[in-house]
């Protein structure tokens, strides 16, 4: 996706960055590779995130050109100063008023600059469907639950984000659908990115499945465990995501 910006940038390149959700930093440190001498803003609620982010850019020999702003939008949008390129990656549909948040974007753009959006119609999959005990399909169950939660806790996940960037006042100048299916075997990351993934879904099942599917996944995030998702040479990773690039006139 970050390749694709910079074909569409090409003619001007970005030189301050703001990375809306930045988590880890792995978008600001993708389109820092991109963009030489350009500075990135990443901006995230989380201080534990913001903190790894800081440990990964000293290791990248990046952190001169890494800031890190520590700020909850669903509050107030911080001072900043302008940027040229706004990137939102799996982050809008956690804002309780994306409204107001596109209008702050749009304000926080140079006149020219991008807002670059991607976003996830569902969590990203990454089991196959026996996994050898337990029943077949647990991870279609934690989807359809978690989808029926999302409904209500998250929904604008999903949505067409063209038409409420064209309200905020962006010019959508391009909308493009990457799916990505990576078959195993993987590298370990990818469990590491699986366990993450299922780990913070794992709370919001309590309750909602049966007791024998609450105890198989138990299984797979135990990294002790030998069934655990950290040992497997199954897994994949399925998902699909559609980027909406946006001017400010």
């Amino acid at each position: 996706m970050t390749g694709w910006i910079r074909e569409l940038t090409a003619d001007r390149p970005p030189r301050r960055i703001l990375d809306l959700g930045s988590g880890t930093g792995t978008g600001s440190f993708a389109l820092l590779g991109h963009f030489d001498g350009a500075e990135a803003i990443a901006l995230d609620m989380s201080e534990d995130m913001l903190r790894r982010l800081e440990e990964n850019a000293r290791a990248r020999r990046l952190a001169d050109r890494v800031r890190t702003v520590q700020a909850d939008l669903d509050a107030a949008w911080p001072q900043l100063d302008p940027v040229d390129l706004v990137w939102a990656s799996a982050s809008l549909h956690h804002m309780a008023d994306p409204d107001r948040v596109l209008a702050d974007v749009l304000a926080t753009l140079r006149p020219g600059g991008l807002m670059v959006a991607a976003e996830i119609d569902s969590f990203p999959r990454f089991l196959p469907d026996d996994l050898g005990f337990g029943r077949p399909g647990l991870e279609e169950r934690c989807h359809a639950v978690v989808a029926e939660m999302r409904a209500v806790d998250m929904p604008t996940m999903g949505s067409d984000w063209g038409p409420r960037l064209a309200k905020a006042g962006f010019t959508v100048e391009a909308e493009r659908i990457f799916a990505v299916e990576l078959a195993p075997p993987l590298p370990a990351a990818a469990g590491r990115y699986a366990q993450l993934s299922l780990g913070r879904t794992r709370p919001r099942l309590e309750g909602r499945l049966d007791a024998d599917d609450l105890a198989a996944l138990d299984r797979l995030l135990d990294g002790d465990d030998p069934e655990s998702i950290l040992r497997r040479d199954d897994l994949s990773v399925r998902t699909v995501r559609t980027v909406w690039v946006a001017r400010r006139p």
